[in-house]
């Protein structure tokens, strides 16, 4: 089965944060606040996915109140940050969902993530990740991470089960 079809039944999209909704990179200050950049372009991905209906998560083995507070601003309910074992906080999540792996994907770039990504329908990454991640996904992005990969990734999937274009038809209106 090739990505696109993969994408299809997908009712569940997972992704972890730091080299994923992030470049990876972590700043601290002085008076030890953590900061992180996020992309408008992925927060836009995210709002087409709510648009969608489709259930999105948000898993990290970090804490983070910067992450926390912007996927709060996105509207993103179901975050689960400070999550050391990540599979068995996204199983609960399928089990109160009632899906199956193959309902579900799963966007990730590092070891922590594997033992989802080797078990979702769809699993997808980054450019950056290491041969180890990669080599186990069906979709790898172009865009960098932090930088519109979750978009990438987002409207690749959209595409995929024939929805994009009504999802994005009303920013095309002009208004006269």
């Amino acid at each position: 089965m090739n990505a696109a079809e993969r994408a299809r039944p997908i009712r569940l999209v997972g992704f972890d944060v730091d080299g994923v909704l992030t470049d990876g990179r972590l700043y601290y200050s002085a008076n030890d606040a953590e900061t992180k950049a996020f992309h408008v372009l992925d927060g836009m991905g995210l709002q087409l996915l709510a648009a969608a209906d489709i259930e999105v998560c948000v898993i990290s083995a970090r804490s983070s109140p910067a992450a926390a507070r912007r996927l709060a601003e996105l509207g993103v309910r179901r975050t689960l940050l400070g999550t050391a074992t990540k599979r068995p906080a996204f199983e609960r999540l399928q089990r109160e969902l009632g899906l199956d792996y193959s309902q579900c994907a799963y966007m990730g770039d590092d070891l922590p993530d594997l033992a989802i990504l080797a078990r979702v329908g769809l699993a997808a990454t980054v450019s950056a990740a290491f041969p180890t991640v990669r080599e186990r996904c069906h979709w790898v992005a172009t865009r960098p991470a932090g930088a519109g990969a979750v978009r990438e990734f987002i409207e690749f999937l959209l595409q995929a089960q024939g929805c994009l274009e009504r999802l994005t038809a009303p920013y095309l209106e002009l208004e006269e």
